[in-house]
């Protein structure tokens, strides 16, 4: 398959300077106007709304980017779903990370039941092409009965006290949307969570025993 290219034809800031911006968006926990401000500290004058308009065109195709190089997961999937309100309607945002802490998926659904317990099972199958030794839980029966039906023979731990992982995962979310003072619209967060989850798989060291040589080299 063709690697996609992106395009930064037509803008007026070179391409370092637009790929910047929307790393410091993604990765941390920073607003428009902050992320204004230290651009601004650098010599680089450009206004939040051209920041935001950056974001939403380009954010997408660099996590498409960053997605296709990320390497084979590991064969433990921890699941786990967490309530998130837009606009007064509650969604539940389903997410999968494999045992060293990689985010491996994220689904928003409007319910918390088999179908979306499915959906998300399918979805991680068919995007890593390989069925995990095994997948850790919370006691949610969802989990359980759509196992069922996807991959009968697939081992299944539903403990709350095992499913650490995926839960942690959620802290960088809430602490950003905590910041962003929710999200207007399902679309919105669901673009914005994919941009987040694959910078921080990117730029994060992976949960594990590192010395600090082996740490730099990651980051660098």
């Amino acid at each position: 398959m063709q690697a996609l290219k992106i395009s930064y034809k037509r803008h007026r800031f070179p391409p370092q300077i637009i790929a910047h911006v929307v790393w410091l968006y993604a990765r941390f926990n920073l607003s428009l106007r902050e992320v204004e401000e230290l651009m601004l500290e650098r010599g680089v004058d450009v206004s939040y709304e051209t920041i935001r308009r950056w974001i939403v065109k380009f954010g997408p195709l660099i996590a498409h980017v960053l997605r296709r190089r990320q390497p084979r997961p590991g064969d433990v999937w921890h699941l786990d779903e967490v309530v998130v309100k837009i606009a007064r309607q509650s969604y539940w945002l389903w997410r999968a990370v494999d045992q060293h802490g990689v985010v491996l998926e994220e689904i928003l659904q409007p319910r918390r039941d088999k179908r979306a317990a499915k959906r998300l099972l399918i979805k991680l199958m068919k995007r890593w092409s390989f069925v995990p030794k095994r997948i850790i839980s919370d006691k949610l029966r969802s989990y359980g009965a759509a196992k069922r039906e996807v991959a009968p023979g697939l081992d299944h731990w539903s403990h709350k006290g095992l499913n650490n992982r995926a839960e942690n995962s959620h802290l960088p979310f809430r602490k950003r949307e905590q910041v962003m003072q929710g999200f207007r619209s399902p679309g919105s967060l669901q673009r914005f969570v994919s941009m987040q989850s694959e910078t921080r798989n990117s730029f994060s060291v992976p949960a594990r025993r590192r010395s600090a040589l082996t740490i730099r080299y990651h980051r660098l």
